[in-house]
């Protein structure tokens, strides 16, 4: 990707180069640099690209199933928060709803929640499954490495509140709890079962950014005597967020909001503390509890985490200079690859000799997914950087357009990888879609 370039003052734009998916700059002779100006050639530019159209018709012929894509028979929760936005638009509300609700019915008695649930006779793979009489014909398992399930559902149960207004969700009874108790019951679980006392913040299992694969060789996903406990910014980014949702649909006044409120201050503070390097204007990748498993000659530190960096970005843990900042470099990693954009995963790759469950430039180590490039176009324009977020998101449009939506893409050739109908991608993109539109109407 090309850099934004704002010359003297005559204002310079973005627009996608369909055949390349290079950002290519065009100038607009005899206008000021003025904000107003800026905005509304912007805004023009956005609300006649065509591209936007033809992208977002695509994304809502494949969100009408919940499974994330064509790989996977699993509806998995981390993949149906991002998407389920999009569902609304093509399926039937109760049927998102009870989606929603099946992951409460399969809520572990800890409060855990599960990451997938299939209908049991397609649950063939080398998983751990459970059941439960509130789920009968279904099957679901957690991938335990992960910290980032209950945060997922909270999160979409938000969404799905801030899209319907149906606010009777969180009454709905699941057993013998609400559903609002439930999502206490699976914050508590985070609080309990998986917070590290000694840094104020949760913990997991050594993965990379936000993937589920840990390093040695072997069935990766599930904790185990190899399993190296650490603490790292997507997962408590995830909490943040998940916090603040879960405030925004209890009284203000109420107990559990006050603490909601007191958990999100400090693990903010904790991660500025412990997570951020202010000097470096990044996230360290891992504070480790039990030790590392990479040899004491790697520097991990190196290594740009990209995609739990972009949700502590709409978590609220940055101001705009940071976040600019933070910007550059992921523009300075997806230059450095051919097809890469702002979603390769981690830059730069983890070697196979320290991470041998996974190749460098495969799936999650320094794989391109715009499912998490996506959220920092979310991010860039929550944060008023809509040029930004506008050109950055255009060479994700042109892959679309070209290949389909896919799981991830190989940064070296270009070449889509992983499911076919990825629904994470197409929500993601679907909703930055939405975002970019109705800040075009109003500035236009």
């Amino acid at each position: 990707m090309k850099r934004l370039l704002f010359t003297g003052l005559l204002f310079t734009s973005v627009a996608a180069h369909a055949q390349t998916g290079e950002v290519k700059l065009v100038s607009y002779p005899g206008r000021t640099d003025g904000e107003e100006i800026r905005n509304k050639v912007l805004a023009n530019q956005i609300l006649s690209d065509s591209r936007l159209d033809t992208v977002e018709a695509r994304a809502l012929r494949i969100l009408n199933g919940f499974n994330a894509g064509s790989g996977y028979g699993e509806i998995w929760i981390r993949d149906f928060n991002t998407f389920i936005i999009g569902s609304l638009k093509v399926r039937d509300q109760k049927d998102v709803k009870d989606a929603l609700l099946l992951f409460f019915k399969l809520q572990g008695a800890d409060g855990n929640i599960c990451d997938g649930a299939i209908n049991e006779a397609h649950a063939r793979l080398s998983y751990q499954y459970s059941k439960t009489d509130l789920a009968p014909g279904w099957k679901s398992h957690k991938n335990t490495v992960e910290t980032d399930q209950e945060t997922s559902l909270i999160q979409a149960v938000r969404k799905y509140i801030d899209a319907t207004g149906d606010e009777s969700i969180l009454e709905e009874k699941v057993g013998d709890k609400t559903v609002l108790q439930r999502m206490e019951a699976a914050m508590d679980f985070l609080l309990k079962e998986r917070w590290a006392p000694e840094y104020g913040l949760i913990k997991g299992a050594t993965t990379i950014d936000w993937g589920d694969v840990q390093p040695e060789t072997g069935w990766g996903v599930a904790i185990n005597d190899k399993t190296k406990w650490c603490i790292d910014i997507y997962d408590n980014a995830m909490f943040v967020i998940a916090l603040n949702d879960f405030m925004s649909i209890v009284p203000r006044r109420s107990d559990i909001y006050k603490k909601c409120r007191q958990t999100a201050k400090d693990i903010k503070d904790n991660i500025r503390k412990h997570l951020w390097n202010a000097a470096a204007n990044k996230y360290i990748p891992h504070i480790y509890l039990n030790g590392s498993p990479f040899p004491a000659d790697f520097d991990e530190s190196k290594i740009l985490y990209t995609g739990g960096t972009a949700c502590a970005v709409l978590a609220g843990l940055h101001n705009k200079a940071e976040i600019r900042a933070i910007n550059n470099q992921f523009l300075d990693a997806a230059e450095k690859e051919q097809f890469a954009t702002i979603g390769i995963t981690v830059y730069p790759p983890y070697p196979v000799e320290v991470f041998p469950n996974m190749a460098a430039y495969h799936y999650q180590n320094a794989g391109d997914w715009t499912w998490f490039g996506g959220r920092m176009i979310h991010a860039l324009h929550a944060n008023g950087l809509n040029t930004e977020a506008y050109a950055e998101m255009s060479p994700m449009l042109d892959r679309v357009i070209k290949h389909g939506f896919h799981e991830w893409y190989e940064v070296r050739s270009g070449k889509p990888s992983g499911s076919g109908e990825f629904r994470g991608e197409a929500g993601v993109l679907y909703d930055a879609i939405q975002m970019l539109r109705k800040w075009a109407q109003k500035a236009k």
